[in-house]
């Protein structure tokens, strides 16, 4: 049985935010113009860890620096011990006023965060709701179109091999191998762009599957667009 994430209602020192406003500006995709970031949270999940030790959030947040608010999807792993060779991966270090001192990495280098969100995609996981315990997050709808795959990739971070990271100005491409003979890239939407209605379903001929959801806009109303995708083989573009 899988052990349902706890959310609590305590303090982190520094938040997440605040994390956030000096590592964003650090990466290519953040499209700012030079100056410090204006963040605000706009929505995003969860998902559980099998195992009940880490964390795992998507989350959606509106920088109103610039001429327009831009909107970036980061997910985020939360642990309670470094992750092996994930330092390039810290976002940084927060204190917790229940579970103390956490390591809040990039979620996309972590492999518990890879294979939940593979396990969403297909089908073998539920999204949780971002600020409450026990609640699945009924916004949140994914699709995956191949079923013998869908099998491969639900077996947890053991039965994933990350072969490659490339993050880049259009956003983040995880290339992983989920048996001998099969390779996956999962692409992280890191700038989020509101789907348009009516709009097509699938991104490319070789999308196999994505996750969407919806987000707050700055004028109050909300969006619904891709947070991640999942195409077959290896990436068809380079986001360096």
């Amino acid at each position: 049985m899988t052990n349902m994430a706890v959310v609590h209602d305590t303090t982190l020192k520094p938040t997440k935010l605040e994390l956030l406003t000096s590592w964003l500006p650090t990466q290519p995709w953040y499209v700012g113009a030079g100056g410090a970031p204006e963040l605000s949270k706009a929505g995003g999940f969860r998902l559980d860890d099998p195992d009940g030790e880490v964390g795992l959030e998507f989350m959606a947040v509106t920088d109103a620096s610039g001429d327009r608010p831009v909107t970036y999807h980061v997910p985020l792993s939360y642990r309670g011990a470094p992750l092996e060779g994930g330092e390039r991966a810290l976002v940084g270090n927060t204190e917790h006023g229940v579970l103390g001192r956490r390591w809040i990495y990039d979620g996309i280098h972590d492999p518990v965060m890879r294979a939940q969100l593979l396990a969403l995609i297909t089908g073998n996981a539920e999204a949780q709701d971002q600020n409450a315990s026990d609640a699945v997050d009924p916004s949140v709808t994914a699709s995956f179109s191949a079923s013998g795959t869908a099998a491969n990739v639900s077996g947890g971070p053991a039965a994933i091999t990350l072969l490659d990271v490339v993050n880049g100005p259009r956003g983040t491409d995880a290339l992983v191998a989920v048996d001998a003979t099969r390779q996956l890239t999962l692409t992280l939407h890191r700038v989020l762009q509101p789907q348009p209605e009516g709009g097509p379903t699938s991104s490319g001929p070789a999308e196999l599957g994505h996750v969407s959801t919806v987000w707050r806009l700055a004028d109050g109303t909300t969006a619904r667009g891709r947070f991640a995708t999942v195409h077959d083989g290896a990436p068809a573009r380079t986001t360096a």
